[in-house]
């Protein structure tokens, strides 16, 4: 079935592609997106179009910090319905919760949470579509994005106190803390910002209830729900998003779910597989992504697939693709 996000989110790629030397025709084309739809920024986009159309204008580009520029620079006004509610909601906390609650309306089969981490808030995002594996790009725009939306309070020299991603460290690591002037951890469960906790009782400059209301019930109209994934897909970004603490337990991932670990069992025999089926999959999908990022060691991979020893990971990988990691990139 196909998850849907709105075109606003899209707002301007064309030029920002062409800006960094790239072929925006091209690039469309290559992932399946629909230039015309571009400009209308309550058209529906299938959101495996719109993340890959992100990862093919990074490589077109030869720009690896594509999604990183293209989201500092996305002022919240661009991003359509939802970038119209963070900006007419009453307070900054306001902003945010509204943003976190409904951006799933925006982007369909995403999990957006605003929440209390200690003396700390964080804004967190994930896919939750286990199908869209390649995702770099996508998560490093959005917290650009969401980071803008608080600058739209605060002022423009407004940083995070850190910034999260799911993703391995890329190469170019240093502009992303340059970029958002804070540390920047990668191979983590979610995306986040992570932001102090003050300054929540600030006025929107551009608050208004009414308005507010009004488009809140507009996004939920057009969008019609959050498009939740199937079971499978579900379970497939659970087990991603633990992978880095070591190899997840069944149970961990039933109650992330809400659902028994029996039921869970059964649902996915009758998919024809088993936990350590699915498991196997998903590492299996991640190590053919990450190999190719020659500048993450075998090692680390091995890491971010749950496996403590390297020898263990490169078993496996040789048993996925027939030959070793060192052996895949050496080819």
């Amino acid at each position: 079935m196909q998850r849907n996000i709105l075109a606003a989110a899209a707002s301007g790629v064309a030029d920002f592609i062409a800006g960094q030397g790239g072929h925006p025709d091209d690039v469309f084309h290559r992932a399946g997106v629909e230039e015309k739809a571009l400009g209308q920024p309550t058209l529906a986009l299938d959101l495996g179009a719109y993340v890959a159309m992100m990862e093919v204008a990074a490589r077109d580009t030869g720009n690896d910090n594509f999604g990183l520029l293209f989201g500092r620079q996305f002022q919240p006004e661009m991003l359509g319905l939802i970038g119209r509610i963070a900006l007419a909601a009453p307070t900054l906390g306001s902003a945010l919760d509204h943003l976190a609650r409904l951006f799933p309306f925006h982007q369909q089969a995403t999990e957006t949470r605003f929440v209390r981490d200690g003396a700390f808030l964080r804004l967190e995002y994930r896919i939750l579509d286990g199908r869209i594996v390649e995702r770099r790009q996508d998560a490093e725009l959005t917290m650009g994005m969401f980071a803008n939306v608080v600058r739209a309070c605060l002022g423009p020299s407004w940083m995070p106190e850190e910034v999260l991603f799911e993703h391995p460290r890329p190469e170019g690591w240093r502009q992303h803390e340059a970029l958002f002037d804070a540390p920047a951890h990668f191979g983590q469960r979610t995306n986040a910002l992570v932001l102090r906790d003050r300054n929540l009782d600030r006025r929107m400059p551009g608050g208004d209830m009414a308005r507010l209301t009004a488009l809140c019930g507009t996004l939920v109209g057009i969008a019609g729900d959050t498009g939740t994934p199937a079971l499978l897909d579900r379970v497939k970004a659970e087990v991603r998003a633990r992978l880095p603490e070591g190899y997840p337990y069944v149970e961990d991932i039933a109650d992330a779910l809400g659902i028994a670990r029996w039921t869970l069992q059964r649902r996915l025999a009758d998919e024809g597989l088993s936990f350590s089926d699915l498991v196997e999959r998903v590492r299996r999908d991640l190590a053919a992504l990450y190999i190719r990022q020659r500048h993450v060691p075998v090692a680390d991979i091995g890491v971010l697939l749950g496996y403590s020893e390297v020898s263990a990971f490169s078993r496996a990988f040789r048993r996925w693709f027939g030959v070793s990691p060192l052996g895949m990139r050496a080819g």
